[in-house]
């Protein structure tokens, strides 16, 4: 199956945030984010829109041709890209009640995070009903064939085992766990580029 890619402009940041909102609530952490089941997804949409406009300032965004799949990428070379302009007053107001749920993740991310050079894959999500079709390993390959050109790294946290699996398959390999408060892990994993 051939699958056109296409990167995107700040225009689909909305896009991008809901798409990736849409899949990630059915993931375990979302429940510990976002109990309210009623809310979950419009918060998840509201925090996801302040980290894929940054990305399109400090990373690569890119898609499938139909949007059903996207990807959202922060290059880490040198310095990290610092954080969102406005970060903590617009995650209050994304996240309300939650907030603190979501600084405790950050936090988590931040102290899990390697400092080598390397392109950080921060959402991979694909529309529900179009999952497991192949889409989000398009993306993947496409990525990382320049990062294997260009001899960069990839790092992600992976959110469940399944999600697991797929970047084991793509060449990641998982570090040990780490959890928030309820327990539910997330799997660092760091990928070599191939041919080094």
């Amino acid at each position: 199956m051939s699958v056109t890619i296409e990167r995107l402009g700040p225009e689909e940041t909305t896009l991008v945030a809901n798409r990736i909102a849409e899949a990630f609530t059915v993931l375990e952490v979302t429940y510990w984010l976002v109990p309210d089941a009623s809310k979950r997804e419009a918060v998840l949409a509201g925090d996801f829109e302040i980290l894929v406009g940054h990305a399109m300032r400090h990373g690569m965004v890119y898609a499938t041709a139909d949007r059903a799949s996207v990807a959202v990428w922060f290059t880490s070379v040198g310095e990290p890209p610092p954080p969102p302009a406005d970060y903590d007053a617009r995650l209050a107001a994304a996240c309300g009640e939650w907030t603190d749920r979501f600084q405790h993740l950050d936090e988590l991310f931040a102290a899990n995070h390697p400092h080598p050079d390397h392109h950080h894959l921060a959402f991979l999500a694909t529309q529900p009903g179009r999952q497991g079709q192949g889409l989000g390993s398009a993306l993947l390959r496409q990525h990382h064939a320049w990062l294997d050109a260009n001899g960069m790294p990839a790092y992600l946290e992976a959110s469940s085992p399944r999600s697991r699996d797929l970047y084991a398959r793509h060449g990641y390999l998982a570090g040990e766990p780490f959890r928030v408060p309820d327990g539910t892990p997330f799997w660092p994993m760091w990928r070599e580029p191939l041919g080094r």
